[in-house]
């Protein structure tokens, strides 16, 4: 929600740790903020301290310090998203051995009549991308204001985000290389176990949209509604040029244009937009992406499912106008849900719980399917079979698949969490609890 006109600062919270005041809620008073970064998600910066990191900050720690006017519900959404992503790999997929000896990764959307239907809820990356665009948006916004430029804003946003890819990379290449020295005819993760893998291609997306941000944030606040029609009409000339004229490189095309789409959508949410006006509006994004993917997945040439199918094509890679249509409506469905949630956070346990996932969000992510991946070892290894098709057997199996490698997850999180975890800013945080210290106390 875009910030009321500001005469003073209000009191910023502050917390205690290692003997320096950290700052959760901006700059000083001398500097009031016209955009709040107490609106970002937990971890992002956009303070601009470069302070020394004197320790993680507590959990509970960052559930006191959040200031009233934060908008929990992005964090919320972010969360949400990262696990739903999570759950749908290890529970929703037919995991098993393909005969090339790698391992594949079906769903039984195709195995279900009518199962397709929950993707239109259940494929959530674009609410992600979504929430993206109201961070950077805040967060840019911040870095201008304290007369930052790209530099600075891809700096502070990119750090959290590629340190812990970073992590799991090299860790992944170096055992790897080990393996290959010690076991003789070991063919390599790449042939293997290339679901490992699966999310740094989102991540990758992710991050080459976030570098975008400045100039789309420009397009924004120049051509504002126009810039989305615009976009719009990107996607759906890419998709005519590929399916109608056969031009596969407009896939691509399409493919960067559908999530540069869905973070737009982002900047209206931060500028008050979408939750200011009339909840009409709303109500004509669900019912306008409905409309929209009704009528495209009857055209014959789009599937219904929004996430792959087994011998169908997909809308999702090359990304296709229905995942552009999808976030349409998922984002006016979830904003139509914001103020029901919006009091439910207030509650300290599903606050605690969003800030929890936040505080390590990318570590889940980047991890998880190396979970799945000692969870199908160990299945095997105590003489389970790995199932091919979606039988009453395999559906009664998916609570397994839930529990084994979440289990194995908490123990890589234990492991590697300490890598994304929020960091208090000693120097800068303590310089300025020197000229304001009776607000830290």
């Amino acid at each position: 929600m875009a910030p009321a006109p500001m005469t003073s600062a209000p009191a910023r919270s502050r917390i205690r740790r290692g003997g320096a005041a950290v700052d959760l809620s901006g700059p000083p008073p001398t500097d009031p903020p016209t955009v709040r970064p107490d609106d970002l998600p937990p971890g992002d910066d956009a303070t601009g301290h470069a302070g020394a990191e004197v320790g993680e900050l507590s959990i509970t720690s960052m559930v006191d310090a959040t200031p009233a006017s934060r908008d929990r519900y992005v964090d919320f959404l972010r969360a949400i998203s990262i696990l739903v992503v999570v759950l749908w790999h290890w529970v929703f997929s037919i995991t098993q051995w393909t005969g090339d000896g790698s391992i594949g990764m079906p769903n039984p959307i195709g195995e279900v009549p009518g199962l397709w239907l929950a993707t239109w809820v259940l494929q959530i990356m674009p609410v992600f991308f979504f929430v993206g665009g109201f961070a950077n948006l805040a967060s840019l916004t911040a870095i201008e204001r304290k007369g930052g430029g790209y530099r600075d804003f891809a700096k502070s946003r990119l750090q959290r985000l590629l340190k812990p890819i970073g992590i799991f990379v090299a860790l992944w290449a170096v055992g790897d290389t080990l393996a290959k020295v010690a076991l003789p005819g070991y063919t390599g993760v790449t042939h293997w176990g290339m679901v490992v893998f699966v999310p740094l291609w989102f991540l990758s997306v992710y991050t080459g949209v976030v570098l975008l941000a400045p100039l789309t944030a420009r397009l924004h606040r120049a051509g504002r509604e126009l810039t989305v029609v615009a976009m719009v009409a990107v996607i759906v000339l890419a998709d005519l040029g590929r399916l109608r004229f056969g031009i596969e490189v407009l896939g691509f095309v399409a493919s960067a244009m559908v999530w540069i789409f869905a973070h737009q959508l982002g900047y209206f949410w931060r500028d008050g937009t979408l939750t200011e006006g009339p909840r009409r509006r709303l109500w004509a994004m669900v019912l306008g992406g409905v409309t929209a993917l009704i009528v495209l997945t009857n055209l014959g040439v789009y599937p219904r499912s929004m996430v792959s199918v087994q011998g169908e094509s997909s809308n999702m890679f090359p990304t296709t106008t229905c995942i552009a249509a999808l976030a349409v409506l998922q984002v006016g469905l979830v904003l139509l849900l914001r103020p029901a949630a919006e009091r439910w956070l207030q509650r300290r346990r599903p606050w605690t719980f969003t800030v929890s996932v936040n505080a390590i969000a990318m570590t889940i992510f980047t991890w998880h399917m190396t979970a799945l991946v000692g969870a199908i070892g160990i299945y095997q290894v105590a003489g389970g079979t790995l199932m091919t098709e979606a039988t009453g057997s395999w559906w009664l199996q998916r609570p397994l698949w839930l529990v084994l490698p979440g289990i194995l997850l908490a123990g890589l999180v234990a492991l590697f969490a300490r890598f994304e975890l929020p960091k208090a800013k000693g120097r800068a945080a303590a310089t300025d609890a020197t000229s304001t210290s009776a607000a830290a106390r």
